[in-house]
């Protein structure tokens, strides 16, 4: 149905954790058609990183509906209810499931959704494997004119059609720009689930900002953690920050904070991590950004991808007194849109998604995967689905006939605007004895 003024545009939304909600959803919001009356329902895929309702309330964003699904019920959904948009922000291996599945269960149909799907932040890895894993969506996201140019490189290179490459932003990037030093003068060292991976490293990034507070007592310095330990994110962390800190003497300017990134950017004078996609949003904001060298500059750290940024020093340098000054070519790059023109980074989306939604039909979803092309490595993933190879369900695979006991009663609805309930989560230790 096409989008117009008068109408009401109908999204889902299937995402698999806490981050690939937020894209998800606020990615919905930018890429509709202008004048959209936007309906929003989300789906949260059943797996070890389905959000809890605190990291759901800590993401900040809304929904008409939201209910946990297993890939089967979400696929039996699809086929009855009438979406004019999807977007699929899960990983690599979920999207190829999703799509072989939509296109089994839209066979024949001439009207269908449009398929959008992309990337939560920074590519720093496995770029070819997760970008043949998203073919076959009618738009590939990507968030900066670098990361578009790579992704139309890898298709065209196995001969993939590469059309479906759009170039837009990250879409939670916002707030008001940086003007000057907060009091006290805040230091936020972002923290990540699993960068670095190793509990030697943790505790010496942990113990070096505890020694930047400790040689700077007027400033105020941050541990902005991701999740509650037993929570689990888009990447495991195995070793939470917070307890590291457990038994440590923490002076009184060094705080461990929870809450929504863009709230904790509003009082930050500098920005530190190691690589998150926070960065980004720091630098959208004009915020001192620094990201560390101090255990190397790796790809397996992905500060690699910042080579070239003018952001990179150590806590020896912060320690000293640097601030660093962002290259303005390198930041144009990263579809950060510092510069201004944030607003417009959508629009070649939006136009796509306007004349898809304006023709006649749409065609069948063809990704480059096939039993064909692939038949040593599709089935795999389509099977920790419990899809077959031709993307039908397998027998035996969770259905949606009969509704969950107590334990797996984990659908909540959420009001227009605001979560009534929130999904909640059954305990990790359940979820590792493999009850879900």
């Amino acid at each position: 149905m096409p989008a117009s003024a008068t109408q009401t545009l109908r999204v889902a939304v299937l995402a698999d954790s806490d981050t690939r909600w937020k894209w998800g959803s606020l990615t919905a919001n930018r890429i509709a058609p202008p004048h959209s009356d936007i309906s929003l329902d989300g789906y949260l895929l059943r797996g070890r990183a389905t959000p809890t309702a605190r990291q759901l309330k800590e993401v900040g964003v809304t929904a008409d509906s939201l209910r946990e699904v297993t890939a089967v019920e979400f696929l039996r959904a699809m086929e009855s209810e009438p979406y004019d948009l999807l977007v699929l922000s899960l990983v690599g291996g979920g999207v190829q499931a999703m799509l072989h599945g939509l296109a089994r269960a839209w066979d024949g149909r001439t009207k269908r959704p449009v398929v959008v799907t992309g990337y939560v932040g920074v590519v720093y890895e496995k770029l070819t494997d997760g970008l043949l894993l998203r073919h076959g969506a009618d738009l590939v996201l990507a968030n900066s004119r670098q990361d578009a140019d790579r992704f139309k490189a890898v298709y065209d290179g196995v001969g993939a059609d590469s059309d479906a490459v759009t170039e837009v932003a990250l879409p939670f990037l916002g707030g008001d720009a940086y003007t000057g030093e907060h009091e006290p003068y805040t230091v936020v060292f972002a923290v990540q689930p699993s960068v670095p991976d190793n509990r030697r490293d943790r505790t010496y990034l942990l113990n070096r900002a505890i020694q930047h507070a400790r040689f700077h007592p007027h400033r105020e310095v941050l541990l902005k953690l991701r999740s509650k330990p037993g929570e689990h994110t888009t990447h495991i962390e195995e070793l939470p920050y917070q307890k590291l800190a457990q038994g440590t003497d923490l002076p009184a300017n060094f705080r461990l904070v929870y809450g929504h990134m863009g709230e904790v950017l509003d009082r930050t004078d500098l920005l530190v991590t190691v690589s998150s996609t926070a960065a980004l949003e720091s630098l959208h904001r004009r915020i001192p950004t620094v990201v560390l060298t101090d255990l190397g500059i790796r790809e397996g750290l992905g500060n690699h991808h910042f080579v070239g940024s003018g952001c990179l020093a150590s806590w020896d340098q912060l320690d000293a007194g640097y601030k660093p000054v962002p290259d303005g070519e390198w930041v144009a790059r990263q579809g950060v849109a510092a510069e201004g023109s944030y607003e417009t980074a959508f629009d070649a989306a939006r136009e796509r998604i306007t004349k898809l939604l304006a023709g006649d039909g749409m065609p069948a979803l063809t990704p480059y995967y096939t039993p064909e092309t692939a038949p040593g490595y599709l089935p795999g993933i389509l099977a920790r689905h419990h899809l077959g190879p031709d993307g039908t369900p397998l027998p035996g695979a969770p259905a949606a006939d009969k509704e969950p006991g107590p334990v797996r009663q984990i659908v909540r609805r959420a009001a227009r605007g605001a979560y009534r309930h929130g999904v909640q989560r059954v305990a990790p230790v359940i979820r590792r004895m493999g009850e879900l």
